[in-house]
């Protein structure tokens, strides 16, 4: 099979124009082309009047060692690899230890799947709700004011993802194609086909519910075990080596490989492995806030003339500003045609976060604009970062009146520095409410300084996006880990706790439904590789 790249054709061009084009770059007949898939489609949109998609396609041909000789120097053609997944091995028959998940979010998620197709039958212990029940007492608190600590965003089965965007691609290295096991697994639980296509793709919290479900159905029915509203409250660990669990219900359970899929939020238990000696260091993550424009206007900023093209959809964006008090402000999270979400998992306190469904068709688009924090903005500690986090969210949580309301401003009034009064053509979208004033008090100065500046920068980018009415919701805290868990390169274990597999966002090695999930295979097959090597 030869890979073609860097077709480009017309938005509304058709199958035989795209066959054409095959033809064309292979410089063959159309007897000689015995079939074609799509491997990727993107677009272009340098140039808004004449935004172009691009393909990338799998073609099967006559004669095809003779034709790639032909085509040999030519940059758009190439051999297509091998895509498909392969496992390091089978669990032996006489399996002594199940290895145990903590976590299922999308990386506990794989490395459940993982390991259980390959026979070593896994224990998952999630602190949270099944999906369902989660998702009622998510609305719980968007809708009545009332936090379960255990189950929200941040907690319960399918993790923070569930709540999101549902955004399915990274930019990691992935020389082994485990985001094609990913997205494969996905379509076979129901996601949209075209997520293996298209270049950006995407699924939304409706849709990624009854997905969790099914690929939960076929963990059991390959021999995993799940076990909800189950939080590990401490380790045993006996000559650096983890040696069991104890559960919340005051259950003990022996596990000589557990594989940490925590998320970022679970800092209970990032407290408590510190607290037992595991190895535990500061590292940076963002702070901010979500900022709402109208979706129109990010489409045609985007778009042109094209704006609501379906093929192309809700527009998003990417941007990025080097402040003069040497901070970097970036867009994270962008949520086409989506609404800002209450996030946080502990009480007193306010988070915020995008979302979207699958249809990406309600009235803002949202995005974090968020500024870089480093351990040197909070000395004291691997968990310093944590307690940074904590105080500002607490602060966020008093400035929109002590009710899990939000703190919010509009754009003009921000960059004015002056409190605002009343929203104008942009409503938010924040359940349970947002309560305008000044968000100066809800960010170090140095963040404050840095984002006011960006906004203007960003209009040089984005016309319209400084425009007054757009409403700034505060506060952004969990883009990302304030902790790593350290791992060895080798073996994927901890640096200091044999047996114990740091994984995903919460241990600090991803960010996003994708790599964690990507994470997750890495992690499973180390964990599959340390038993075989010593059964």
């Amino acid at each position: 099979m030869l890979r073609l790249t860097d077709v480009q054709l017309p938005l509304d061009h058709t199958d035989d124009e795209l066959m054409a084009a095959i033809l064309r770059h292979l410089g063959i007949g159309r007897d000689e082309l015995l079939s074609h898939t799509v491997f990727r489609r993107g677009y272009d949109a340098r140039k808004r009047s004449a935004i172009s998609l691009v393909y990338t396609l799998d073609v099967t041909v006559k004669n095809e060692a003779a034709l790639f000789k032909r085509l040999k120097g030519n940059r758009h053609v190439a051999l297509a690899p091998d895509t498909s997944y392969k496992y390091v091995g089978q669990a032996p028959a006489d399996l002594k230890s199940r290895p145990v998940v903590i976590g299922f979010g999308p990386c506990g998620l794989f490395a459940a799947l993982i390991l259980a197709e390959m026979g070593f039958k896994p224990i998952i212990l999630e602190r949270g709700k099944v999906v369902r029940e989660r998702t009622k007492d998510t609305w719980g608190l968007w809708r009545k004011r009332e936090l379960q600590p255990e189950s929200n965003v941040q907690f319960g089965e399918g993790g923070a993802g569930t709540f999101s965007d549902g955004k399915l691609w990274t930019q990691i290295k992935d020389p082994k194609h485990y985001g094609r096991k990913v997205l494969t697994e996905f379509v076979a639980a129901d996601a949209p086909p075209e997520i293996l296509y298209v270049s950006k793709p995407h699924i939304g919290t409706f849709r990624l519910v009854k997905m969790i479900e099914l690929m939960r159905e076929k963990i059991v029915q390959l021999g995993g075990e799940f076990r909800f509203e189950k939080r590990v409250d401490d380790v045993v660990i006996e000559g650096g080596r983890i040696r069991s669990l104890l559960l919340s219900d005051g259950s003990q359970l022996d596990a000589d490989h557990v594989v940490l899929a925590i998320g970022h939020s679970a800092r209970d238990t990032f407290e408590m492995l510190h607290k037992r000696g595991v190895y535990v260091e500061a590292k940076p993550f963002s702070m901010g806030f979500r900022i709402e424009h109208p979706q129109s206007l990010i489409d045609a900023c985007r778009f042109g003339p094209s704006a609501g093209h379906p093929i192309l959809g809700a527009a998003d964006y990417k941007l990025v500003h080097h402040a003069k008090n040497g901070r970097s402000v970036y867009s994270f999270c962008m949520c086409p045609g989506g609404t800002v979400v209450a996030a946080t998992s502990e009480p007193g306190r306010v988070v915020t976060n995008g979302m979207s469904q699958y249809s990406r068709n309600e009235r803002n688009a949202n995005a974090g604009i968020v500024v870089g924090i480093t351990p040197e903005d909070f000395p004291g500690g691997p968990l310093a970062g944590m307690e940074m986090q904590r105080f500002w969210e607490s602060r966020a949580f008093e400035l929109g009146g002590g009710n899990y309301d939000a703190p919010g401003q509009l754009v003009g009034d921000f960059i004015a520095n002056k409190p605002s009064t009343a929203f104008g053509s942009v409503q938010p979208s924040y359940k349970p409410g947002v309560k305008l004033g000044d968000l100066n008090p809800s960010l170090p100065d140095y963040a404050i300084e840095a984002i006011r500046e960006a906004l203007t920068g960003f209009e040089k980018q984005i016309k319209g996006f400084s425009m007054h009415d757009a409403v700034l919701t505060g506060i952004e805290t969990r883009t990302s880990s304030p902790v790593r868990i350290k791992r060895n390169d080798n073996d994927l274990q901890s640096l200091n706790t044999r047996g114990l597999f740091p994984a995903g966002e919460g241990a600090g090695y991803a960010g996003g439904i994708m790599s964690a999930a990507i994470d997750g295979i890495r992690v499973a097959e180390a964990v599959a590789l340390d038993i075989l090597k010593k059964s």
